[in-house]
């Protein structure tokens, strides 16, 4: 009897797991689209659930659209970090985190949307996301004497906001070349940031590791 209550609190709990998955993958497409006014009906037939299931795991819209802000930042800081392990350079890793977010808005042009649209959640974000990670990556190539920033925070809305904007740039101009416009950018930050010259051109033209294109966390923007 128990074995048999276990399998069915498993079978349970992954269903509620899909369920949530299917809300948050739909509100991130409507949040991709612009579309912060859409009614709760409609995204629940986006996500081919019931009413009743979205206040199994929302209180409203504004819960499950910073559930899906909250899940694209964190799957995108996550692969982040998977691909700058290696780094012993704090100013690389800040470089290569860039110039790979800086690449998302043509790989991954929903996700871009979805962190374009709710641009606000990235700079404010504390502990989830980009944010954190960039802040982190600052204050250590402080820290290592390779950026002589006097401010962080300072630095880090500088970075914030060149990311946005470079991502909204990238959108209204399909035909630029989104790698040579975020190396480029990158190695003007490095340089903001009192990395010498050529040493910024340098470490922008570092090859990057390809990322792997498997949705993470089972939530695909």
């Amino acid at each position: 009897m128990a074995d048999t209550a276990g399998v069915a609190s498993s079978r349970l709990d992954r269903r509620k797991a899909r369920t949530r998955a299917a809300l948050i993958r739909a509100a991130q497409a409507f949040m991709a689209a612009g579309r912060s006014d859409v009614a709760i009906l409609e995204i629940t037939q986006a996500a081919d659930v019931g009413m009743g299931s979205f206040y199994n795991h929302f209180s409203g819209k504004a819960e499950l659209f910073h559930a899906a802000v909250e899940d694209a930042l964190d799957r995108h800081g996550a692969l982040l970090d998977e691909l700058t392990l290696d780094l012993d350079d704090p100013a690389e890793t800040f470089a290569q985190s860039f110039r790979l977010t800086g690449r998302l808005h043509r790989r991954h042009p929903e996700l871009s949307k979805v962190l374009l649209n709710r641009g606000l959640a990235l700079t404010r974000s504390e502990e989830r996301g980009v944010v954190p990670r960039a802040r982190r990556d600052i204050q250590a190539a402080v820290q290592a004497g390779r950026f002589t920033v006097a401010d962080t925070e300072l630095a880090l809305t500088v970075a914030a906001g060149t990311t946005l904007s470079l991502g909204q740039l990238l959108h209204d101009q399909p035909d630029r070349d989104d790698a040579q416009a975020t190396d480029q950018i990158t190695e003007d930050l490095l340089r903001l940031f009192g990395v010498p010259a050529d040493q910024a051109r340098e470490i922008c033209r570092r090859p990057l590791p390809e990322p792997d294109d498997r949705p993470r966390g089972g939530t695909a923007a």
